[in-house]
């Protein structure tokens, strides 16, 4: 292994220890990283195998998000060794913090619920952000389209517009299909330091039709900017159903606990 990944996951052992010494809980932590991190190339490579049986004869491969919300570094650094790079996280401090922790060619998609008051914290805090995949309102896109101006950064964010595909749970995020294609054509009229990639839905779980609502708002999105559907991103799919969204076009899908396993939430930074 090289060198630099063997001392980055050393140290993010050792730190714990370091400000408390020989915790017993500290010491259950380190255990139990120690033999997930042992199962994280098994499990990645299972689901890529899965992700490669499901697209079928289609050319594209679907991207594969490794959601490790919750997760501790060297997680993601036994993920990162056997060539995995695109990683989502769900919260801003989480992600500001793990970013510096992995090497600089990971591409960070941020997957959670933004607010507009920590877009400079999130731009900011991680220069290799390789996408927003939350934008659900006008005010939001304004805000990262002057954040970036502020920072100067000259390369367009990728962003996603979040579709609640799914509105009688009243538990989900995101605009509703009808008001999409408005949202797309302010994103792509003005704001210039923000790249339009497509819709994504989190949906309701185990209803197949959240995935055709998204490819048919993906569609009206289409019509409105005046550009062929398949240029524009679907992004569907999680560890319960990931095979039936590809089934049904997703593009890119977002796969936590089934390989990084379960989460604890109760550790998350907000």
């Amino acid at each position: 292994q090289p060198l630099p990944f063997t001392l980055m996951r050393l140290a993010t052992f050792l730190a714990p220890l370091l400000r408390h010494p020989w915790s017993t809980s500290h010491i259950r932590l380190i255990s139990s990283s120690l033999s997930a991190e042992s199962t994280v190339p098994q499990a990645l490579q299972e689901i890529q195998d899965r992700i490669a049986n499901a697209r079928g004869s289609e050319s594209t491969v679907p991207r594969l998000v490794a959601v490790s919300k919750t997760k501790p570094v060297p997680l993601l650094l036994a993920a990162y060794e056997v060539g995995h790079r695109d990683f989502g996280e769900n919260y801003v401090q989480e992600l500001v913090s793990k970013s510096p922790l992995m090497p600089s060619d990971v591409r960070w998609r941020f997957i959670g619920k933004l607010q507009s008051n920590k877009a400079k914290i999130l731009v900011q805090g991680v220069p290799n952000l390789a996408a927003i995949e939350t934008v659900e309102s006008i005010k939001l896109a304004d805000r990262l389209h002057k954040v970036m101006s502020e920072l100067q950064r000259d390369t367009p964010l990728d962003v996603f517009v979040q579709i609640n595909t799914s509105p009688w749970e009243g538990t989900k995020s995101g605009v509703l299909a009808a008001d999409a294609p408005a949202l797309a054509k302010h994103v792509v009229d003005n704001c210039p330091l923000l790249r339009f990639a497509g819709v994504m839905t989190i949906g309701a779980s185990g209803d197949a039709r959240c995935f055709q609502a998204l490819v048919s708002c993906r569609k009206a999105v289409a019509a409105e900017l005046a550009v062929s559907a398949e240029t524009l991103e679907l992004s569907m799919g999680m560890s319960g159903d990931f095979e039936e969204a590809i089934a049904a076009g997703s593009t890119s899908v977002r796969v936590g606990s089934s390989i990084f396993g379960a989460r604890e939430y109760s550790q998350h930074a907000t």
